[in-house]
């Protein structure tokens, strides 16, 4: 008789890291283009020398700028995912904005959270109303919410924010209580060690500091929360019976509906809670300023539903495009020059993706990406400073080519958009 010898199966484990790092799947690939980011954005701050494109600084701002976009974004995510298009992010940061400073002046930031939230969640109600219940057009409906929330809010402050309150009719009151902050331990408790690492000028290390000063030092309590949002949105949406039933709704939900899925209800606690994370945004930017300000938003519900598409209807995704359009925003607040220097990344960005599409085989893109990297590093050696009304505009054109170049991969839910009445699919 013979035998053969079985192939073993007891290998050594290699340890986490070396598995993430060696191993397939998405994590491996995530973590690659993290440290290819990081080493592109070192190698362009040693080239260009401007020290503000990685200083703990403008990734601070850059923070601060993504947070209330990226809760408007993940606000449509879960509208979106449910079938419902919220076209109204806008209004519903608005409402959220003009709830934080009312209650925030009288209750402090507690009830500036709790009347942001409020506020924003009747704006998710009432869109619910006419979108699932009288099956208004989506697009017809959140535009109309833009507009209603901008004169609501008017009128409101016209009625409440009287001048002997300190307010009156384009903002309110300041708050009676500051939001809490903290700087995390070890990183930036103590003696300044990141920062004299990144007045070192290092390649890498300086770089790395100031990426882990800027994102550790004064954090505030809801920049955590809008963070920790993004794995619960994830966790709920994706791993729990209740998150694969509210997609099934934007997915087909005629079948869902056959399957006994509460597809109605389902909608409305989608769009709710959507209209909750924009006005949570809104409470964001009240904080930031420490006062309700009329046109406090800036156009930002449009951006998050832009950072929406370019995360591809996905919590990461959308955390993403949030980031980049928060960090171009900071450059062009920090220093007119560094936006030049971010024309040299943005080349090098593009070539990498240009060459990408040859490997694919996606030859008529990767001309298109190539030429327009050679048009930008063209830009960059020649440009010595911007004009300023370009690069006020820096942020939307960053936000605008980046859309452009990632609409191929794009995939959003079937029925997103679509009025769904029982038996009539």
């Amino acid at each position: 008789m013979s035998s053969t010898a079985s192939p073993r199966t007891d290998r050594p484990s290699r340890g986490p890291l070396t598995d993430l790092l060696t191993g397939g799947g998405r994590a491996r690939r995530v973590m690659w283009l993290l440290i290819g980011l990081w080493l592109v954005f070192a190698l362009v701050r040693v080239v260009s020398g401007e020290r503000e494109l990685t200083s703990s600084s403008t990734l601070s701002a850059a923070l601060l700028l993504a947070v209330p976009i990226g809760l408007a974004a993940l606000g449509g995510l879960w509208s979106e995912r449910a079938g419902v298009v919220n076209i109204g992010l806008e209004g519903m940061l608005i409402l959220g904005t003009w709830g934080a400073g009312w209650a925030g002046y009288q209750w402090g930031w507690a009830g500036a959270v709790v009347g942001g939230v409020l506020f924003g969640a009747l704006g998710g109600l009432l869109h619910a109303v006419a979108t699932v219940t009288f099956g208004v057009d989506h697009v017809v409906s959140g535009v109309a919410i833009n507009i209603l929330a901008a004169g609501v809010v008017r009128f409101l402050s016209e009625l409440l924010f009287t001048e002997d309150t300190g307010g009156g009719p384009t903002q309110s009151p300041s708050l009676s209580s500051d939001p809490p902050s903290f700087s995390l331990p070890v990183l930036s408790s103590g003696p300044d060690l990141l920062g004299d690492l990144e007045r070192q000028d290092w390649f890498l290390l300086s770089d790395l500091a100031g990426l882990l000063r800027g994102l550790t030092s004064g954090v505030g309590l809801l920049t955590i929360l809008a963070l920790l949002l993004v794995p619960v949105s994830y966790l709920v949406l994706w791993r729990t019976a209740f998150g694969l039933r509210l997609r099934s709704c934007g997915e087909n939900p005629a079948a869902a509906d056959s399957l006994g899925v509460p597809v109605y209800r389902l909608k409305y606690t989608a769009v709710v809670i959507s209209g909750a994370l924009a006005g949570l945004g809104g409470v964001f930017l009240v904080f930031v300023a420490g006062i309700y300000r009329e046109g406090q938003t800036g156009g930002r519900g449009f951006i998050g539903l832009a950072a929406l598409i370019f995360g591809n209807w996905r919590p990461g995704g959308l955390a993403a495009g949030a980031g980049l359009f928060g960090f171009a925003d900071a450059l062009q607040l920090r220093s007119r020059t560094a936006v030049v220097a971010l024309l040299l990344l943005v080349a090098v960005l593009l070539a990498g993706f240009a060459v990408w599409l040859g490997l694919r085989r996606q030859l008529l893109q990767a001309v298109v990406a190539g030429g327009v990297a050679a048009l930008t590093l063209v830009g960059f050696l020649t440009i010595d400073v911007l004009p300023e009304g370009i690069v006020f505009f820096t942020p939307h054109l960053t936000t605008l080519l980046v859309l452009s170049l990632a609409s191929q991969r794009l995939r959003m839910p079937k029925a997103d958009g679509l009025v769904y009445r029982r038996g009539e699919h």
